[in-house]
């Protein structure tokens, strides 16, 4: 571990703590269907102990963007985990074509929606923005056998807007049509209905012309068309 993984990973600890609501940590985990630790820490709570935490530190290098992902991603706790995704996030631009293996291991590590999407949505995302030869990983992903990862390539371009690329993402769509998993069928039809804002035309074209999609994904894509 790296000196700043180490000072950070230090902060979080004794400030997670501090605040851990048993009584609220029992019950956040029962809504995660009791697959992770909680401290109990509300959303709120969470990112005022991420401010303190992260408050005075340098810049992180890429090794240390590795450390701190890698050590929080060890703990316990799922608060460690949201930590992780949030600093991830604020310096998704220290990481490069050589932190791929990293978010990799965080996708399909302790994996579940919640920190799937904003792996995927915000720093997924943001890294194939800046080193766009990345693209062809998460077309690998898009096939995967690993479900997060098709989640994953599915939701990258969530907030790419105009910048979307709308035959890689009707790909995807209709690569997985047909996926058995709720939580696949579930992104196709938030990918779509997102881009909805953007192009709801070519939405309703695609989905009136997709009949392997499921019903949720439908549903979903044209929720507010």
């Amino acid at each position: 571990m790296t000196d700043l993984a180490g000072t950070l990973l230090t902060r979080l600890d004794a400030d997670f703590a501090v605040r851990r609501d048993p009584e609220r940590a029992a019950a956040m985990a029962a809504y995660m269907r009791d697959q992770f630790e909680f401290f109990g820490l509300p959303a709120p709570a969470v990112r005022a102990v991420e401010r303190s935490a992260f408050a005075g530190l340098p810049r992180p290098t890429p090794a240390d963007l590795r450390a701190v992902a890698l050590a929080c991603w060890e703990r316990e706790e799922r608060e460690f985990q949201y930590a992780a995704c949030d600093y991830l996030r604020k310096f998704v631009s220290v990481a490069g074509p050589e932190f791929v293996p990293v978010l990799r291991t965080l996708i399909t590590t302790k994996s579940w929606w919640d920190t799937v999407d904003p792996l995927a949505t915000r720093v997924t995302g943001d890294l194939v923005r800046a080193c766009p030869s990345l693209v062809e990983t998460v077309d690998a992903w898009s096939a995967d056998e690993n479900m997060w990862l098709v989640r994953t390539a599915l939701l990258f371009q969530l907030h790419y807007g105009v910048e979307t690329d709308t035959e890689r993402l009707f790909e995807y769509c209709t690569r997985q049509a047909g996926h058995p998993d709720f939580f696949v069928r579930k992104a196709i039809g938030w990918a779509l209905r997102h881009y909805a804002r953007t192009d709801p035309s070519a939405v309703r074209a695609f989905v009136e012309t997709t009949p392997a999609l499921s019903g949720l994904s439908r549903r979903e894509a044209l929720k507010h068309l």
